[in-house]
């Protein structure tokens, strides 16, 4: 039944938030963090309260292509 708790504190998060817009460095926090694999559980239910699907998405995407330029780019200059 651990399950149920947590997901009662996130739907309570939701509910009790005033729907406060993350900013963009919490959307690129929360997505880096992610790309790494650390994060504490109070950040993760603080970012599910404040951050939209849609942003982690984009976030996600432009991260992504952001990576991708950057090993392309230091391979491009190891193999010069």
């Amino acid at each position: 039944m651990q399950m149920g708790k947590e997901n009662e504190k996130v739907t309570s998060a939701l509910q009790n938030s005033d729907m406060e817009k993350a900013s963009m460095y919490q959307v690129a926090e929360a997505v880096l963090f992610s790309f790494i694999g650390i994060r504490k559980k109070s950040d993760l239910e603080h970012d599910a309260a404040k951050i939209k699907p849609v942003q982690i998405i984009i976030g996600g995407l432009v991260g992504g292509v952001i990576f991708i330029l950057s090993i392309l780019s230091v391979v491009k200059l190891v193999t010069g």
